[in-house]
Formats: C-alpha cells, sequence, structure tokens
C-alpha cells in the first residue's frame, strides 16, 4: 500500500514549527507516524493537497502530517476499509465523548459534515476518488478523574475528568493539542488500556507472577514498568507502570515516577515526582522537580522545585528555580489561550503553560494559565515584573535589553 503524506506547513506558536516536528510520546510526530504505519505501507509521497492524486491509481493511504493517531485507531479503520473494498475517510460520531469534548477546540481539521464529524485520512483502494464515503470509527473513550478540588472554588463540582480514548486521534493546531496528546491521549490513555486490560484472568496471571519472582509490588514489576539499558533506578525510589524508562538514565533517592514516558539519558534527582508526563530525550531535572500532565522535549532542564502541571516546555529549554505555572483560574471564568490571532477558549477547566524551544526561563517567576512563551526568549525575575500576566513574544525578550545593559522590561498586567 502505497503511503501518501499531505504536508501541513502552518506553524505551531510558540513554538515556531509545523506540528510534524514537535515530540509526541518523545518522538518527532512524523516519526510516530511513520512507525504506526510501517506494517501497513511500502512506498511514501508527499503532497500538498489530496487533489495532486488524480491521475494516481495505486491503493493508498492519504493523511495530512499533523494528526495524531496511534496503532489501535489504525487498526480499527483500516480493517473496516480494507474489508469494505471501498474508499473511506475516517469520521466520528458526534457522541463519541473523547472527540466532542477534546479533540474540536482550537482547530479545524476535525469538522462536520452531515451527521458525522470527519478528518484527513483517507483509505482509497484504487485511487483517488473524489467522494470517499465516511467510515465511522469508535475512540471508545472513558471518564477518568485526575483532579479534585473543593466544591467552593469551582463551578464543576467534585472530580474534574478527561474522556480518555482508548484508540486516540487529534488534529494539532495549537499548542494544547500537543499537550492532549502526550498526556490525555497519550500516557493516559496507554494506562487506560492496561487497567481495561485487567478484566482478563491471564493478563492478571502474568503481573501477579512477575511481581512474585522480583519480589515487587503489581504496578512495580517488570510486566508494567519497562526499564532500558544502562539504567540505575536507586532503591528508595518509587517507579509504578505503566512507565516506559530509555537507556542510560540515573533517578535518584526518593523520586516518585507513574505512569509516565522517561527517554533516553535522562537524569532525574532525589525528591523529584512525575506523574502523566512524558520527558524527553537528554532532559535534566534537579531535586525536587515536580510534573503533572506535563512534557519536556528534548534536553530540557527543570531546576529544583519548580512545578509544572499541565504544560509543555519545548527542547533545549532551561526553567529556573522555585517557578511555578497555575493551573486553575481564581476568577472562575473560562480559560482562553491563543489561537491564531486572537484568544480562544480552551474547554478544559485547568491549564498550565507552554514555553517555546531555546527559551531562558529565570527562578521565581509566576505563570497565569494559558500563557505562552516564544521560542528563544528570555526572561529574567525582577522587582516590578514577578507575574508573567500575558503571552510573550521574542520580540519582548529580555535579552535584547540585557546586551544593552538596561533592566529587564516590565510587561504591562
Amino acid at each position: 500500500m502505497q503511503k501518501v503524506i499531505i504536508r501541513d506547513r502552518r506553524k505551531i506558536p510558540p513554538f515556531n514549527e509545523p506540528a510534524r516536528d514537535l515530540r509526541i510520546l518523545n518522538k518527532p510526530l512524523w516519526l510516530l507516524q511513520r512507525d504506526v504505519l510501517g506494517p501497513y505501507c511500502d512506498l511514501e509521497i508527499e503532497v500538498d493537497s489530496i487533489q495532486q492524486l488524480h491521475d494516481n491509481r495505486q491503493e493508498m493511504l492519504v493523511y495530512r502530517d499533523n494528526l495524531y493517531f496511534d496503532r489501535h485507531l489504525i487498526e480499527a479503520f483500516l480493517s473496516k476499509a480494507i474489508a469494505s473494498r471501498q474508499a473511506c475517510r475516517i469520521a466520528f460520531s458526534p457522541d463519541d465523548k473523547a472527540i466532542i469534548t477534546h479533540a474540536l477546540p482550537l482547530q479545524e481539521g476535525i469538522h462536520r459534515e452531515g451527521d458525522v464529524y470527519v478528518a484527513d485520512l483517507w483509505y482509497l483502494p484504487r485511487g483517488y476518488e473524489e467522494n470517499a464515503r465516511p467510515l465511522v470509527v469508535d475512540t471508545e473513550p472513558r471518564e477518568l478523574g485526575y483532579y479534585h478540588i473543593p466544591t467552593y472554588m469551582a463551578a464543576s463540582r467534585g472530580d474534574l475528568v478527561f474522556q480518555v480514548p482508548t484508540r486516540p486521534f487529534l488534529s494539532i493546531e495549537n499548542w494544547v493539542h500537543v499537550f492532549m496528546a502526550n498526556s490525555p491521549f497519550g500516557v493516559f490513555a496507554i494506562g487506560n488500556r492496561v487497567e481495561k486490560s485487567l478484566d482478563r484472568w491471564d493478563v492478571k496471571l502474568r503481573i501477579l507472577l512477575r511481581a512474585l519472582i522480583e519480589r515487587k509490588q503489581l504496578l512495580s514489576c517488570s510486566y508494567m514498568v519497562k526499564v532500558g539499558k544502562n539504567t540505575h533506578i536507586d532503591p528508595t525510589a518509587i517507579v509504578q507502570g505503566p512507565t516506559i524508562i530509555g537507556d542510560n538514565v540515573d533517578i535518584g533517592a526518593g523520586c516518585m515516577i507513574s505512569n509516565c514516558i522517561i527517554g533516553n539519558n535522562v537524569n532525574i534527582m532525589h525528591g523529584a515526582q512525575l506523574l502523566l508526563s512524558v520527558v524527553g530525550d537528554g532532559s535534566f531535572l534537579p531535586f525536587r522537580g515536580s510534573l503533572f500532565m506535563s512534557t519536556l522535549m528534548e534536553n530540557a532542564m527543570v531546576a529544583q522545585n519548580s512545578t509544572l502541571q499541565y504544560c509543555v516546555i519545548g527542547r533545549n529549554t532551561f526553567i529556573g528555580a522555585n517557578v511555578t505555572f497555575t493551573d486553575f483560574n481564581l476568577l472562575s471564568q473560562p480559560l482562553r489561550t491563543m489561537h491564531g490571532d486572537s484568544l480562544h477558549q480552551v474547554g478544559l477547566p485547568i491549564l498550565g503553560g507552554c514555553i517555546g524551544h531555546n527559551c531562558r526561563i529565570g527562578a521565581g517567576l509566576v505563570f497565569y494559565p494559558g500563557r505562552i512563551v516564544e521560542s528563544d526568549t528570555v526572561l529574567v525575575r525582577s522587582d516590578s515584573r514577578s507575574v508573567i500576566t500575558k503571552n510573550v513574544s521574542y520580540e519582548e525578550s529580555d535579552h535584547h535589553h540585557l546586551r544593552r545593559g538596561q533592566h529587564p522590561r516590565q510587561y504591562p498586567r
């Protein structure tokens, strides 16, 4: 089968890169797509639009390169499409809570056509056809709680929840989608599938035997925690699965890690806490750093006592000590972030911030929810500015002023 990639050249703020080059589950999106589609496709071409395929009469799988999907969704789509022997386009039911709740905000790639939502993923058995029929795929969402706050602090009471899919699908057009693909639709979805597999007695027995042989707790045995080569984990650290740890990783004393993906050559020092997060290759977390549902791209560093919740940090970026990303709007107003040229509601009650590539964030800063900092920016804390209340562009970077011997610029509040 031929694989046809439709290039989406739109750049995602604040990274200033197309979605295909951003890291999802510690891989560039284009590489993640290639690995998922490898068993099905042997040839590959790139086009700018599907209309360029008019003269192509081969069996094809066509998709836009800003889409995030995993092998479970592709298996469900292709098994039905190939069996039908018809040209098919992926579609989702209006009752699919994962798509309606989390995939639709801040994007245009998944849109309504008739009674379903369609996206730019096609199976064409006899080459290009203009009117491919919608093929509905169920993402099999499951409501999972992730946060609990006192009822007097929020309009929605009790547990705050995600609609976590078993078969995730997103059109990545905003940094919020990078967060969704890595945490709720990424490591959280992996945990969801593992939890569903525990309904089978053979899986339970396999985990129990591994735990007994290794003399570990059930969630910490090698069935649940995959560890790479030349990796050192201190005996006092607690690592619970499903977690994947790469090669040449050092995890210090007293660390707590649960349901994470940790890349190669990562150093996590004493007392760090990581939950439902992705840590890219070559990253460094000094002592007492905390990540909750956050993503670090490759070669990032988060200094001691910093707290990141629902955040995305670009590659080669430094976050100084005691930096806090707030995630809950105390004013009980809908959270908004920049999309296109204006602010839009994100559709989430809680959200952190996003820092681009090659940034330097000084110690002690506090970020309001949903704020972004453009790539190559330097921010230094001063008496006049300790709270970041608005988005920060490269033109507002402090390094422009520091090079001239001036004080860091004060941002309006």
